[in-house]
């Protein structure tokens, strides 16, 4: 992507096509998941995302990924489940299918990655396929959270570090329970932000920030208020609970960025 300066890595551990496998990365930007998609393109993968359906009205974004056949979720709608499914079918396929384990941009007021919903964990427990942690820094100086001013000028340098798959051997063989589910999360979201940290050299928090539990709204841009309904969160119930949304997760959550579309923490020289 010729707007943007590249810093990738871990290329290696993007396994080749024809092998199924989840790639989960924070989310920073609405611009992120085009130097996502390249970063994956260029290490030899066609991606496809299990993405809100808001992102599919985004300009310019809206059209490129419909066009790359990638997997919108309804949230809070019956047709969440559909995304779910399909994302197992394409992991079973041989295909890469990229999930957001926050279901949406990072509300933690540094942007390093929340707690995370069990999407991703789901898919490559139910398919036995790898997970593949990914962190990316930088698309938010480009284009910042729930802003639609591009920042294209200087160019602004993109990071983008894959690691090892996450080791979920140890719970293959286990029911898909919630505290399965939940452990899996954590390991994931866990490598995630060991590979942010060494991006931007900075220690990440001890404890991951809780949208809900700060009262933040659930869907859309947290600027709207705080959340005011006793609705119970589908991450703590069963497995079968209703189907998936932004990252594969029950439809009933959801989060957003920082309020003040800064970008706090220091680009990496």
């Amino acid at each position: 992507m010729s707007v943007t300066r590249r810093n990738w890595r871990g290329g290696e551990y993007i396994p080749p096509p024809g092998t199924g496998v989840v790639v989960a990365a924070n989310h920073v930007s609405h611009f992120d998941p085009l130097t996502f998609a390249h970063f994956l393109w260029d290490n030899g993968r066609a991606t496809r995302y299990l993405a809100k359906d808001s992102v599919f009205r985004i300009p310019v974004v809206g059209r490129v990924v419909s066009a790359a056949r990638q997997i919108p979720v309804y949230r809070e709608s019956r047709d969440a489940s559909q995304a779910y499914r399909a994302a197992v079918s394409a992991v079973n396929d041989g295909e890469l299918v990229a999930i957001y384990p926050e279901g949406t941009i990072t509300r933690d007021p540094d942007l390093w990655p929340m707690v995370g919903k069990t999407g991703a964990a789901r898919v490559a427990l139910e398919t036995g396929r790898d997970v593949v942690p990914i962190a990316q820094w930088g698309p938010q100086h480009v284009l910042a959270p729930y802003t639609k001013r591009l920042r294209l000028f200087p160019r602004k340098t993109v990071y983008v570090n894959a690691g090892p798959p996450v080791d979920l051997s140890d719970l293959r063989d286990q029911p898909m329970t919630t505290a399965v589910m939940r452990d899996a999360t954590d390991r994931i979201v866990a490598a995630i932000t060991a590979e942010l940290a060494q991006i931007r050299g900075e220690i990440p928090p001890a404890e991951r920030f809780d949208a809900r539990a700060a009262g933040l709204p659930l869907i859309g841009d947290p600027s709207d208020g705080p959340v005011t309904d006793d609705r119970p969160v589908a991450d703590d119930g069963p497995v079968d609970d209703g189907g998936p949304a932004a990252d594969g997760e029950s439809h009933n959550e959801d989060g957003g960025p920082p309020t003040d579309g800064t970008t706090p923490g220091r680009e990496v020289p």
